[in-house]
């Protein structure tokens, strides 16, 4: 004979008043974890209770009950609606939505109290991503949406750009065949189509390691601290319609240019007006290059000239730099080696003053007539001159 179902009775629900509760011994929850208290009070305050407290009345020694129902499950919720009366935000007296569980129940308050931190299913991240995305859409700002769940807007925007990854390497991620370190590389290049391509190539590989992922993104690009891009700046190359990638989850030195065909013709450009300006001075001839050659002064004859005197405004900034490095140098004098922070500061020192020194030399007029330049960048992007060379 077939067993019949069990019917299942589920607990009622009844607004109590707020101080007609309290806080349970049986709860079992004793580490703070996830939000603060602070924080879900404001949250509340927001927002309102989205989910009911669980409670079980409270009996006198004789059996009977006492009016207070005691919390079992959902502490934090209750310390947090303390904290907004304590604040005054909130009336002693507001009715609380709770489940009334029968004070006979052989289900014990420990028992609802685990199954109510056990059960409870956490939100998988890339759900997180794309409710971030919805806000977004529906016109919340990233300050609005940081605001609304303690994060900042820095985070807002990582989890926007996760959000934004291609949709095939988003279900991969979702069926954990991708790490999140993984993913967060992807976003460092917006071309959806070059991302599926990166990874159908290392997919199968034994390197498939963020940095892998990156460099693979950005082979065709040129980063910011490339001395072509210090000498024409991000500001002018992107003014000029230039594209960057940033990469928002570590440092990326600026980032990296996306266009390399523009940038070089932008660096020539530059030299070429750089060159035009030192023509001026009478020279007989202007060579430009990004790059001289190796031996590119052999067979020429340099002439000697005077080195420029300093202005004033140079020699005062000269003065300072000599007078922190030799106060560094007599404070830590001693020593068998300087710190480190010390030590890249008196480097720093020595170049600043070594560009100061570095003066230009006066030649003659006539001598300059027969003479000519170099137009050049150094290694460090700096425009540089290399100016008195005769040709034979």
């Amino acid at each position: 004979m077939a067993k019949s179902a069990q019917k299942v009775t589920l607990s009622p629900s009844r607004d109590i008043p707020f101080d007609k509760l309290v806080l349970s011994q049986s709860n079992v929850r004793r580490i703070k974890a996830g939000i603060s208290v602070e924080e879900l009070a404001e949250d509340i305050a927001r927002r309102g209770l989205l989910q009911s407290l669980s409670v079980r009345p409270v009996l006198a020694d004789d059996g009977s009950e006492s009016g207070k129902f005691e919390i079992p499950a959902g502490g934090r919720r209750f310390q947090a609606l303390s904290l907004l009366v304590k604040q005054k935000r909130l009336a002693k007296t507001t009715p609380i939505p709770c489940i009334v569980r029968d004070a006979k129940s052989t289900i014990l308050a420990e028992d609802d109290s685990l199954a109510e931190n056990m059960q409870r299913a956490a939100l998988h991240p890339l759900d997180q991503f794309r409710a971030f995305v919805a806000l977004r859409e529906k016109g919340q700002g990233d300050e609005e949406i940081a605001a609304a769940f303690f994060v900042t807007p820095q985070v807002v925007k990582q989890r926007l750009k996760l959000a934004a990854v291609a949709p095939a390497l988003l279900e991969l991620y979702a069926e954990d065949e991708m790490t999140l370190e993984q993913l967060m590389a992807f976003t460092v290049n917006p071309d959806h189509e070059r991302q599926v391509q990166v990874w159908e190539a290392i997919r199968s590989s034994w390197n498939k390691e963020p940095y892998q992922i990156r460099r693979m993104l950005t082979e065709t690009s040129v980063r910011a601290s490339d001395r072509r891009a210090v000498f024409v700046g991000t500001e002018a190359y992107e003014a000029a319609g230039g594209t960057m990638l940033h990469d928002l989850f570590q440092g990326d030195d600026g980032g990296w240019l996306e266009d390399p065909a523009l940038l070089d013709r932008l660096v020539s450009e530059k030299l070429q007006a750089e060159a035009e300006a030192i023509a001026t001075e009478g020279w007989k001839w202007i060579e430009v290059s990004l790059d001289l050659p190796y031996g590119y002064s052999h067979g020429l004859r340099r002439l000697s000239g005077d080195p420029a005197p300093m202005t004033d405004d140079e020699g005062a900034a000269h003065a300072k730099l000599l007078a922190e490095y030799r106060a560094l140098e007599e404070e830590y004098e001693g020593q068998d080696e300087f710190p480190e922070e010390i030590d890249a500061r008196l480097g720093e020192l020595e170049v600043g003053m070594e560009k100061l020194e570095a003066r230009p030399l006066i030649f003659d007029a006539e001598k300059i007539a027969r003479a000519g330049a170099f137009v050049t960048l150094d290694r460090y992007g700096e425009f540089a001159v290399y100016r008195g060379f005769v040709r034979p």
